[in-house]
């Protein structure tokens, strides 16, 4: 399997016609047809309903989809970085990150950095904790900001603030009738929503860890793909969910945000780094990182 199969999968699965697809791919249709043929061949599995109009994913075909997308999306991503590593004589510093750090200070200490820091070329990567410290062993990544604790001796981790954390509720939930503070304890029963699914460990691990600690055993859990996810599903009364407080800046009028009372209900914002990494660069990004973190841990629940 090659790039150049996933690459014609997704344009037929994304317009769900061969013609089409051919065309957006300014190929012949025949040799898109066999191409996919041979893909499916090698696979196993039938990746398309070809009885239906328009085409339908099979089973196998969604599950090739999804990580298509992303594959492609990598090798597309790492060609732009080479591209810009050929032209540019200057250095590059590339920033890892979790989705929900970007509902803090991140944003801000990006741009404090890039001002400060304008020889560089600074680029920015969601990826999850894991996958920042495979990235930063491997040099692909300079730094990453988490949220997940963990030991390595390859990797330095600087606590920049612990975030006090919130539930999402429907907007008719009793608790949210009442507006105050809670604790976990009292919503202990109910279906809880967590995130994310795919990356193990995660800050889905952290709350479980939370609820077991306070000797609570949550009840039904779903996990899913993203934070955006988690909240939607609360909003269609689908359970409940716990987030960092900075997520309340995306404001929605179809839920409610808690703070939750209970000691421990703390989400730490960390950023990590390759050991013995002393560079100038990096450097000044702690110094900005722990400037604009400063005062979170207060948590303004508001």
């Amino acid at each position: 399997m090659e790039l150049r199969h996933l690459r014609y999968f997704v344009a037929v699965a994304n317009e769900r016609n061969f013609t089409r697809a051919a065309e957006v791919l300014n190929i012949a249709q025949p040799p898109l047809s066999r191409q996919i043929r041979q893909l499916e061949e090698e696979m196993g599995v039938e990746l398309f309903d070809r009885e239906a109009r328009p085409l339908r994913l099979t089973e196998a075909g969604r599950l090739l989809h999804e990580h298509a997308v992303h594959v492609l999306a990598g090798a597309e991503q790492l060609r732009v970085m080479m591209r810009g590593l050929a032209g540019k004589g200057h250095r590059r510093f590339v920033i890892g990150f979790v989705g929900s750090t970007l509902y803090g200070a991140l944003p801000e200490v990006i741009r404090r950095f890039r001002d400060a820091e304008r020889h560089l070329e600074v680029s920015v990567i969601e990826c999850s904790t894991v996958e920042q410290i495979t990235a930063l062993k491997e040099g692909r990544i300079d730094v990453g900001f988490g949220r997940l604790r963990f030991e390595d001796p390859a990797i330095r981790r600087i606590v920049l603030a612990e975030e006090p954390l919130v539930a999402v509720v429907p907007p008719d939930h009793p608790l949210a009738l009442c507006g105050k503070a809670i604790h976990l304890a009292q919503i202990a029963d109910e279906p809880l929503i967590v995130y994310p699914r795919p990356a193990r460990p995660s800050y889905a691990d952290q709350i479980l860890g939370i609820f077991h600690d306070l000797g609570l055993q949550p009840g039904p859990v779903q996990e899913v793909r993203e934070l955006q996810t988690a909240i939607g599903l609360v909003a269609a009364h689908a359970g409940l969910s716990i987030v960092p407080g900075s997520v309340r800046r995306m404001r929605r009028d179809d839920v409610v945000y808690l703070p939750v009372a209970d000691r421990g209900a703390r989400s730490p914002i960390m950023m990590i780094h390759r050991t013995g990494d002393v560079s100038p660069e990096l450097t000044r990004l702690i110094d900005i990182g722990v400037e604009l973190h400063a005062g979170v841990d207060a948590g303004e629940h508001g």
